[in-house]
């Protein structure tokens, strides 16, 4: 016998059904994610696993990005991560960071991020993803916390159970810096179509290593993966390592239509970033005048010019990421004038209502001021 004296539902009868068939997530009526655990996962690397603040249903696709609005210093900086966790298991989402020296808000959630701690949050979003493309051979690249939207992937095929053919090649600094090691070793091991490749630069102090050593190199490419041209090739890492596996890929003759890539700087991708003044750009630019108060700096811009594009020809350097309304990092307080935006999901219309905007996808109808 329990010895219960009342007869009525216990937390885990009401959570477990409320967990059958959760509502989905909707960061419009409640954008609140609350961590529930964190978890070590090398000596500079954390996972965070968030939920909503009541039972949800997390929809996305592996491979895409939530923005957290991290309380820095008493301002909101706005960061994207990528997810880390299976798209098959939508109650929990979760992310995985690496501190990086100076980075304000890795550095932030790795000593300030604990169970119960709440964030705001928009997304998911992105189209670095496999999803609605024909299953097929498939080569996952990554370099360092570039693993994360790969590891979402792998995940979501391992749990559902799907017939595949991945080769998946991790390159770290050391043994040591190889994120979800012990994951990846068992899903090798499981006989379930993974074969795996670690990539280390050194051997670090763990003594002898058995994987590759070194940088990849075209030799080393074509030895692990001596099918090269019959993958689908995903790529996520460091600047450097995205750009050596594009040159690679091309001078091997990988179809450009198999090859897809994801930075966690999305300016780094070709073609999303501002374009930098030339020297053949005129002195002046007809339009209308934006002043960013913080900066103390007024420019020009044209009514068919993004504001932030607009910014950065003029020599200003504003945050941003994305370049395509999604992720929320140049979200700015308009403070007078009218702009015509075009977002792609970076920011909610509450704050749209509040009078905020995005840089990167707004143009000027009027001459603005803006608090930045």
């Amino acid at each position: 016998m329990s010895g219960r004296a009342d007869s009525g539902p216990s937390d885990w009868d009401a959570e477990l059904s409320a967990a059958v068939e959760p509502p989905l997530w909707d960061p419009d009526r409640d954008d609140r994610l609350v961590c529930r655990a964190v978890r070590q996962e090398t000596h500079d690397v954390k996972t965070f696993v968030f939920s909503g603040r009541s039972p949800c249903r997390f929809r996305f696709t592996p491979g895409q990005f939530i923005t957290l609005d991290l309380p820095i210093d008493g301002a909101t900086v706005n960061r994207c991560y990528t997810i880390a966790s299976s798209a098959a298991r939508p109650h929990r989402i979760a992310i995985t960071v690496k501190r990086v020296p100076g980075g304000p808000a890795s550095n932030w959630l790795h000593d300030h991020m604990v169970p119960g701690r709440e964030l705001r949050a928009t997304g998911p979003m992105g189209d670095f993803t496999p999803a609605g493309r024909p299953l097929s051979k498939l080569l996952f690249l990554s370099a360092g916390s570039g693993i994360t939207p790969l590891m979402s992937m792998a995940r979501t095929l391992d749990d559902l159970a799907l017939e595949r053919d991945l080769l998946f090649v991790h390159a770290a600094r050391t043994p040591a810096d190889i994120i979800f090691r012990a994951e990846l070793d068992v899903l090798a091991r499981g006989g379930t179509g993974v074969r795996l490749a670690h990539l280390c630069e050194t051997t670090g102090a763990d003594g002898p290593w058995p994987g590759y050593t070194g940088r990849l190199s075209p030799p080393m490419l074509r030895l692990i993966a001596p099918d090269l041209l019959d993958r689908d090739l995903y790529v996520c890492g460091p600047a450097p390592f995205m750009a050596a596996v594009r040159a690679m890929a091309l001078e091997a003759g990988v179809d450009p239509s198999r090859y897809h890539e994801e930075s966690f700087s999305f300016e780094d991708l070709p073609g999303n970033a501002p374009p930098a003044p030339t020297e053949t750009e005129p002195a002046t630019v007809s339009g209308f005048t934006v002043e960013f108060t913080k900066s103390g700096r007024t420019i020009t811009c044209g009514p068919d010019t993004p504001i932030l594009t607009a910014a950065a020809a003029a020599g200003l350097r504003l945050p941003s990421s994305c370049s395509r309304g999604l992720c929320g990092t140049c979200k700015s307080r308009l403070l007078s004038g009218q702009v015509a935006m075009s977002h792609g999901g970076g920011i909610r219309q509450r704050e749209i209502d509040q009078g905020l905007i995005l840089l990167c996808c707004s143009r000027p109808v009027s001459d603005l001021v803006i608090e930045r």
